[in-house]
């Protein structure tokens, strides 16, 4: 069973030498914008999936660039390795001076406002006789004049188990009161975007000269089996756990066992400051009990330790053609924390002309390499630190908000029915493919999370929604609002959401305009 644990910040303060910041460049530039028009819609041959065949189906759409590009705050982006077994760095921006393994810190001072992302699963083989594994997020003013103050502005952390179960859910539920949620890395997400900190999180941080605290330090534990009568716990338990990995000979009655936690965090800094999130088995008490790791272990793991294996497979080149083809998974210091965009028919308009009737246009949303629907646009963030071996982009943009603002307009003499809705097609990138989706019941889930719209209704009264989506693979999905334009009548809506850790790229937000209010009626836009 599991053990007890409060989920809690761990804040310890001493003083430790580091060299002052080196800030690197960040002139990249973003994706230029792209339109494209495709065919009707038709029926691809049917595909073999496992045991199912599905048949493909293409619908017709008018693909759109996303406007707008993300912005320029930092992002400490902790992903790699995401499955932990034992003590190592996980990422690390303090300078290299000093320390045994000199490249796995990546010299980077955040300063102003910063964000913190962090996704990780322990695991474990011998979940009965494994010590607990700590996560430990610390934080380091390297000015040996100057205090500085941090301030917490929006922050949360979960563990799969107990705080949010991968459970069942139904493909759209409302969810206004945040109660709905499957996995840590969707509530997460839908804490910070209701603009939450967790009151545990301490709201301001004060760090003086060549401080150090710990920003977090808290356990990930994993459930143990219902037959252990007491844990097997000491050094030589310890021992015996690191033998057994290294050589691959575990005892019969072992039984895999994993938890993960999730964090996100919005901060701001009025001066340079260091980061390094680490794990580490818990230390053991003169009994032989469990400790939790104070401070000090904390910075002698990160003078003294190295990166933690096993590493995740390397990425493939971004320019790579063949198969297998491997994004990565992300360590280091992201830019961008906030894409925000108002969709229009072009950058000198005002307002985003509805569709003909019967006809949809699509943006793509976390648009990759190879998974950009043909725009060519890739809207993943770029590093500006990195591991060798890690990502080149952080890919599926995770923690980052996205905020679309849509004034659609009616052009027509009639009322005109519009449907936008936020979708997960099959992934590609071919030039005039459209959506495509398969009814399939063994698709994997790609996206389980909250999305907020924000609009007025047909009575003219406001709306404020949090809507918990689950999409598998290829899903075509329920709207998410529905509006019916009188002629010539403009109206704003508002999507936005925050990219879960659990999700699967890249998604598509559509714009339809429905038959159902005009059959038998032209379109005809009023010059």
């Amino acid at each position: 069973m599991l053990p007890l644990f409060a989920t809690f910040i761990w804040i310890q303060t001493s003083a430790l030498p580091i060299a002052p910041p080196t800030l690197p460049p960040t002139q990249i530039q973003s994706a230029s914008p792209f339109t494209q028009n495709l065919p009707l819609a038709q029926t691809a041959p049917s595909q073999q999936t496992g045991d199912l065949q599905t048949q493909i189906i293409q619908q017709a759409v008018e693909f759109r660039a996303l406007p707008g590009k993300l912005d320029k705050v930092p992002v400490f982006n902790s992903n790699s390795p995401e499955v932990l077994r034992r003590s190592g760095i996980l990422l690390s921006t303090f300078p290299p001076m000093g320390k045994r393994q000199p490249s796995a810190h990546l010299n980077f001072a955040f300063n102003g406002r910063f964000d913190i992302f962090a996704h990780h699963v322990a695991k474990t083989d011998r979940p009965d006789d494994t010590p607990t594994l700590y996560q430990g997020i610390l934080l380091y003013n390297p000015s040996r004049t100057r205090s500085i103050t941090i301030k917490v502005l929006q922050s949360a952390t979960f563990l799969g188990t107990p705080d949010a179960p991968f459970i069942e859910l139904p493909p759209q539920v409302n969810n206004d009161f945040g109660r709905i949620f499957s996995g840590p890395g969707g509530r997460v997400v839908d804490h910070v975007l209701r603009g939450r900190r967790q009151t545990h999180w301490p709201p301001v941080i004060y760090l003086r000269p060549s401080q150090s605290q710990m920003l977090m330090n808290l356990p990930i534990p994993v459930p143990r089996t219902l037959t252990a009568k007491q844990p097997v716990r000491g050094p030589e338990a310890q021992k015996a756990n690191a033998l057994a990995l290294a050589t691959n000979t575990l005892p019969r009655n072992t039984a895999s066992s994993s938890n993960t936690r999730s964090t996100l965090a919005h901060l701001q800094t009025d001066g340079p400051v260091y980061m390094a999130s680490m794990a580490m088995l818990a230390p053991f008490n003169a009994d032989g009990t469990e400790a939790i790791p104070t401070k000090r272990d904390w910075e002698q793991l990160l003078i003294d330790g190295e990166l933690l294996s096993p590493r995740d497979l390397s990425p493939s080149p971004l320019t790579q053609s063949t198969e297998p083809f491997y994004y990565g998974r992300v360590a280091g210091v992201s830019r961008g924390s906030l894409w925000k965009a108002q969709l229009t028919d072009d950058a000198t308009s005002q307002q985003l002309t509805i569709p003909k009737p019967g006809h949809m246009f699509a943006y793509g949303l976390n648009t990759l390499q190879r998974g950009t629907f043909g725009t060519g646009q890739v809207q993943s963030a770029p590093m500006l630190v990195r591991y060798p071996d890690t990502a080149y982009l952080a890919h599926g943009n995770y923690g980052i908000h996205y905020d679309l603002t849509l004034p659609l307009y009616n052009p027509t003499s009639q009322d005109q029915k519009v449907v936008i809705g936020m979708q997960t097609p099959l992934k590609h990138d071919r030039n005039a493919a459209g959506l495509n989706f398969w009814r399939s019941n063994t698709a994997p889930v790609f996206f389980r999370g909250t999305v907020r719209v924000r609009y007025k209704d047909d009575e003219g009264n406001p709306q404020l929604h949090y809507v918990h989506l689950v999409q598998k693979q290829g899903q075509e999905s329920e709207p998410l609002v529905a509006l019916t334009l009188k002629p010539e009548e403009n109206r704003l809506v508002n999507v936005d959401y925050i990219y879960p850790p659990d999700a699967t790229p890249p998604q598509v937000l559509t714009v339809k305009t429905d038959l159902s209010l005009i059959a038998g009626v032209r379109y005809e836009p009023k010059c």
